[in-house]
């Protein structure tokens, strides 16, 4: 079974491109006195400014000149052969199809970028960036992370497409165990690791992950505490479905196969999304792979039929008789996160509230990981965001990823 993305109506549209529109994409960023830091960046990389002039059809997230001082400090200190790095950051601003300020609305859209280097991302045709209109004033493009970046100047069109000023870098997302360490999902890292998935989940194309939070896995601490080592490794693999990129928008009454191989159930009522009897408390995470939506729960293989209800799950329901414990279990050998990152822990029962239609079960793979798009090449797929300070480590997907260049 695999899931359809619905868009909204008004961005099934074609591509919209004045006709007398005559600028080139070089010349408009080098008339403008916002991207400054964006023309000079270009100048020192021939071949990347080369490409991106090419590009056609595309919406640019042009970072503007404060938003590129991170960028500089991060170059600086990588050393050697800066080219794959700045041509990856730049493939990931570049979306994709044309997209109007007035084709985003409330229900978020998930276009595809540019970004096909294999160090950086593993979806297939592109990773994803999110775009959704807030309070009806405010487009905000969302990346690895949850890093939200505003557009400050919209609709500034050229002959390949249009470009919108955004106030943020957007951020390549890393792999599931970073980015899961980064959640503080620290339980789950350390049930990966002692079954020896880590390296096969992080390597994984075009994957959906259910992952459960922290509360979860103590909540059932006395059956963690008395699980096989099978047994771990099948529930661990429930948790994971590879081949589908699921985004919560995306997300229907139906079900789908795991990796292990027996389905989960997924029911929406009320704006809330629950998997069996687990309640997605925040999605979208994105990973270079595809998508982390964070449970409230562990689900069991062996207790399928657990369901949610709109209002209220029980974190030992999957698991009848266990009880909590005082410790979080699995998390004794994995490194507390040294910072924190508000929107990767938020919890909200209400994460489809803003969805103005669910999909449907059926459709097809490709309908998930593309969607419809605001062009008729424009391809669709995920994510979310904080404003803060970028380092390399998050910029480019990873601090390991830096040694590849």
């Amino acid at each position: 079974m695999q899931f359809k993305h619905i868009f909204p109506a008004v961005l099934a549209v074609a591509a919209v491109q004045a006709q007398n529109n005559t600028m080139n994409l070089t010349s408009l960023i080098a008339g403008n006195t916002d991207l400054s830091g964006l023309s000079q960046l270009l100048q020192q990389y021939p071949n990347v400014a080369t490409s991106l002039a090419s590009a056609s059809n595309v919406t640019l997230f042009a970072p503007s000149n404060q938003a590129l001082q991170a960028v500089s400090a991060v170059l600086a200190s990588a050393g050697g052969n800066t080219s794959n790095l700045v041509q990856a950051l730049l493939d990931y601003h570049t979306v994709k199809g044309v997209y109007l300020a007035s084709n985003i609305t409330a229900q978020p859209a998930f276009p595809r970028t540019m970004l096909n280097m294999t160090a950086y991302s593993n979806v297939t045709g592109g990773q994803v960036v999110e775009c959704r209109l807030v309070n009806n004033t405010t487009v905000e493009v969302i990346s690895g992370l949850k890093t939200v970046a505003n557009v400050t100047q919209a609709n500034l069109n050229f002959t390949g497409g249009v470009v919108h000023v955004i106030n943020s870098v957007l951020q390549i997302p890393g792999n599931f165990s970073s980015v899961a360490v980064s959640a503080n999902l620290t339980a789950l890292v350390g049930a990966t690791e002692a079954t020896n998935l880590t390296s096969s989940i992080d390597s994984l194309q075009d994957v959906t992950i259910f992952a459960p939070s922290n509360s979860a896995f103590q909540a059932i601490g006395s059956a963690a505490s008395n699980l096989s080592a099978s047994m771990a490794t099948q529930i661990l693999e429930y948790h994971v479905i590879n081949g589908t990129i699921a985004y919560s928008s995306s997300l229907g009454n139906t079900t789908i196969p795991t990796l292990g191989g027996k389905n989960v159930t997924i029911t929406v009522a009320n704006s809330t999304i629950f998997v069996n009897g687990a309640r997605v408390i925040n999605p979208d995470i994105l990973i270079s792979g595809g998508v982390m939506h964070v449970i409230d729960s562990v689900l069991n293989p062996n207790n399928t039929q657990a369901r949610g209800n709109s209002s209220e799950t029980s974190a030992t329901a999957q698991f009848s008789g266990a009880s909590s414990a005082t410790a979080v279990p699995f998390t004794s050998g994995v490194a507390t996160p040294t910072t924190t990152i508000g929107a990767l822990i938020t919890t909200a029962s209400q994460v489809a509230s803003g969805y103005s239609s669910v999909a449907p079960a059926g459709g097809s793979k490709s309908a998930v990981a593309s969607g419809a798009g605001a062009s008729s090449s424009s391809k669709a797929g995920a994510a979310a965001m904080q404003t803060g300070a970028v380092g390399a480590a998050a910029l480019f997907g990873g601090a390991a990823l830096l040694a590849n260049f």
